[in-house]
């Protein structure tokens, strides 16, 4: 199994879980037919489609410089997280290649620090000119959440806590971009403290907007970018991005590479695993 980086809750999961707990832990004083009827709502709730875009690829620059890997990519299936929900159908986590780290997931009670990653604190760049709509930095780094017993905290526990409080604890401390062409890009997870950019600031592309970091719903420090038709991820539907100025390159970070893309994949993106390039 590989390890999961950004795994951002879906509505359905979430719910599913709130059923579960209410259900099996909670000394609720109503009558057994209402416990029913609680869960049938839940599960209705859950399956109410996300929105969804038929806008073609829009051409944009690479969010980051150096030599990146691409994770849960479009560039092997659509949705690349899974689902659509909060606009990411068309999303990407990227990092950079990190050979200690360790190629299967242990049982150790030991994190690490968010510092001990190569891409913590690289600048995040303007992928087009647009305005900030949305710019939040305070919330903490933390640990990583790369063992066994701190991935099912994250999965359960935490994300469940993340998802009553709101998008902005699943995405961490992000920018959010209005291009002025009806597209809107998400940058998430970011370093505490580290925006340079604040709401109504006017932004070019390739200017940095803040530092990678390791916060919201991660594993281990990272950047999901997404591209969307609304400034509320939690309305928005995703749209594909293409990004020409980047270099792909034959090589494969063995440790995120998931096998030959899927028939939903999106032509010319990276691939899950694959290392990039960009000047």
């Amino acid at each position: 199994m590989k390890r999961a980086v950004a795994r951002h809750q879906t509505r359905w999961l979430q719910l599913f879980v709130l059923t579960v707990l209410a259900l099996t832990f909670l000394p609720l004083p109503v009558p057994h037919p209402w416990d029913w009827l609680l869960t049938t709502t839940l599960l209705l709730l859950a399956f109410v489609r996300a929105p969804r875009s038929t806008a073609a690829p829009v051409t944009l620059a690479p969010p980051v410089r150096g030599r990146w890997v691409a994770i849960n990519s479009p560039g092997t299936a659509v949705p690349s997280h899974g689902v659509r929900a909060y606009g990411q159908t068309y999303a990407v986590d990227l990092l950079m290649p990190s050979p200690e780290a360790p190629a299967k997931i242990g049982w150790s009670l030991t994190t690490r620090a968010p510092a001990s990653y190569p891409c913590f604190g690289a600048p995040v760049l303007a992928m087009a000119d647009g305005r900030v709509v949305r710019a939040t930095g305070t919330q903490r780094d933390h640990r990583s959440r790369d063992t066994w017993p701190s991935l099912i905290w994250m999965m359960t526990a935490e994300a469940f806590a993340r998802e009553l409080t709101g998008a902005h604890r699943i995405l961490g401390n992000h920018v959010i971009v209005e291009h002025g062409d009806g597209t809107y890009a998400a940058y998430a997870h970011l370093r505490h403290d580290s925006l340079m950019v604040t709401e109504g600031d006017r932004v070019t592309v390739g200017q940095q907007l803040a530092e990678v970091g390791n916060t919201g719903n991660t594993s281990e420090p990272h950047l999901h970018v997404q591209l969307m038709d609304d400034p509320h991820p939690t309305a928005a539907a995703g749209i594909p991005m293409h990004w020409p100025a980047l270099k792909s390159t034959p090589d494969k970070d063995a440790r995120w590479s998931t096998g030959d893309p899927k028939p939903t994949a999106l032509t010319g993106f990276p691939q899950n695993g694959q290392l990039f390039e960009n000047d």
